[in-house]
């Protein structure tokens, strides 16, 4: 492993077991946040900073001042209701911001091995599993912001930068934002135990399926690809598995240490545009020998004590 590492958007839901993972190995950790840092790792040392990725000479500055051997880009804005509703900011963040990032490397680290965490967002939906050389055709701002982040990525790989592309599918875990179905239930169920809810939770229509992996075995698959991956190469993270939303419900609803109500609130019932979300990581398995070893049921009860410790 490098010894010199940078995690950008170190305190975000990835980028915070990115640098517990990288700090546990021994790396000498830099870790940049633009925001107040509350999910600081605790027990992970490293060097944190405070820089905009919209600030072209303050990113600029921070490379030249400390030149890393590989870089995590991990921060931008996640997927989400908000995102769609700020598409501006969605757009500068995710896409200017790598290219700042990219433009200091190119100039005062230009042998860092750069990993650009895209999103599998940017294919076309089908309901076969997804590999990397499926149709691109991202479906709503938000991956279309993901594309010009993963264009620009690899476009400076074809420059010569060392830069590597991964395209994540859908990841939880403890620290997640509750903004996304999991959290947000596990959230309500911790409300529920303490008598802060009534203890009913309302739900919409939960049969879409995606593929879900633990956020931990996906910061390991980043560092795979820091390790093993050819530049320019993008690799697909996932799980192979699609499950049901309702099975995520039902599975913390179980967990509860209280009666829970599951009700079916017919002013949250919606279609399913996308039914069914899979991918396919034979690549970075291939390449790595990297496979998820998180089962999806300790991710549950790591997120439900999670929200049992932390929730308002």
């Amino acid at each position: 492993m490098a010894t010199s590492v940078l995690v950008t958007g170190a305190a975000g839901f990835a980028g915070s077991h990115l640098v517990e993972r990288l700090a546990g190995g021994g790396a000498t950790v830099t870790a940049w946040s633009h925001r107040s840092g509350q999910q600081r790792p605790t027990g992970a040392p490293a060097t944190w900073r405070a820089v905009d990725l919209l600030d072209r000479d303050a990113v600029a500055r921070a490379i030249e001042s400390d030149p890393p051997s590989v870089i995590y880009h991990c921060a931008g804005v996640a997927q989400s209701s908000a995102a769609g509703n700020r598409i501006g900011a969605t757009f500068e963040v995710n896409v200017r911001g790598t290219a700042n990032l990219l433009a200091a490397v190119e100039r005062y680290a230009p042998g860092a091995r750069v990993v650009v965490t895209s999103s599998a967002l940017v294919y076309r939906h089908a309901a076969d599993p997804l590999h990397e050389g499926s149709p691109i055709g991202p479906a709503g701002p938000y991956a279309v912001s993901k594309l010009a982040q993963d264009t620009l990525s690899l476009h400076a790989a074809e420059r010569g930068l060392d830069v590597v592309v991964a395209r994540p599918f859908n990841h939880i875990g403890p620290r997640q934002s509750p903004e996304f179905v999991a959290s947000s239930v596990a959230r309500q169920v911790a409300l529920i135990e303490r008598g802060q809810m009534s203890p009913e939770l309302r739900v919409g229509n939960l049969s879409a399926q995606r593929d879900f992996t633990d956020v931990r075995d996906v910061v390991g698959a980043y560092v795979e690809m820091a390790e093993h991956a050819v530049r320019g190469e993008r690799f697909n993270v996932c799980s192979g598995r699609a499950v049901a939303i309702h099975h995520l419900v039902h599975g913390l609803v179980a967990r509860s240490r209280v009666p829970i109500e599951i009700v079916v609130d017919p002013a949250r019932f919606h279609p399913v545009d996308v039914p069914v979300l899979v991918g396919s990581a034979d690549r970075l398995r291939k390449l790595a020998g990297w496979a998820p070893r998180i089962p999806l049921d300790r991710t549950l009860d790591d997120l439900l004590d999670w929200w049992r410790a932390h929730a308002t």
